[in-house]
């Protein structure tokens, strides 16, 4: 906000100057309303174009304003778009299911392979999605005794990467919920691509 008021104010300066305003003038400008200025002070208010410094300050707030609301919503949608992206993935302690599909058969130089007979493609099945086995929800851990340091037996805990993954997926839905409707009308609208 700090560098978007200096630029603001460079800016205005900048516009002030053209218009043949001293340093200075700025505060005499701020004056409403201009019957007590001097002819140079009007001829300066007649070359900005606008009533008064302070509306040309308020015109730049309500720019800057909107400015603000417009990057919000760009961080929703990124943040939306971010936990959407989490979500499709598969849970750890569920895994993944292969998938295979129909595909037409290669030669060893990349051409189609035809049936000799019919002249039909062949096809065969390959995988498009490996299998990935569930992680277990729970892990074994070494327990040792404290004064010598011997293992004295085993317990079971919560996999952490199978809490770090249910985290991550709590935390991406927790964003989706508090996601404003007007974010996630423009991010349906708007898809893109994987």
């Amino acid at each position: 906000m700090r560098q978007a008021t200096k630029r603001g104010m460079s800016f205005v300066a900048s516009d002030l100057a053209l218009a043949g305003a001293r340093r200075g003038d700025e505060e005499l400008l701020r004056v409403i309303p201009h019957d007590n200025l001097p002819a140079r002070l009007l001829d300066v208010v007649q070359a900005l174009g606008h009533v008064s410094y302070e509306a040309f300050a308020l015109g730049w707030e309500a720019d800057n304003f909107v400015n603000g609301e417009h990057n919000l919503f760009n961080h929703q949608l990124v943040a939306y778009r971010a936990a959407q992206a989490r979500l499709v993935r598969y849970r750890l302690a569920v895994g993944r299911a292969e998938i295979t599909a129909e595909q037409q058969a290669l030669d060893e130089q990349g051409q189609p392979v035809f049936n000799q007979t019919t002249g039909e493609p062949v096809m065969e099945g390959v995988v498009v999605q490996a299998v990935v086995d569930p992680l277990p929800e729970e892990i074994e851990q070494l327990v040792y005794e404290e004064t010598t340091g011997e293992q004295t037996g085993t317990i079971m805990v919560p996999n952490p990467e199978v809490v770090r993954d249910d985290a991550e997926r709590a935390a991406a839905q927790a964003v989706i919920d508090s996601t404003p409707v007007d974010v996630i009308a423009f991010a349906e609208a708007h898809e893109v691509g994987p």
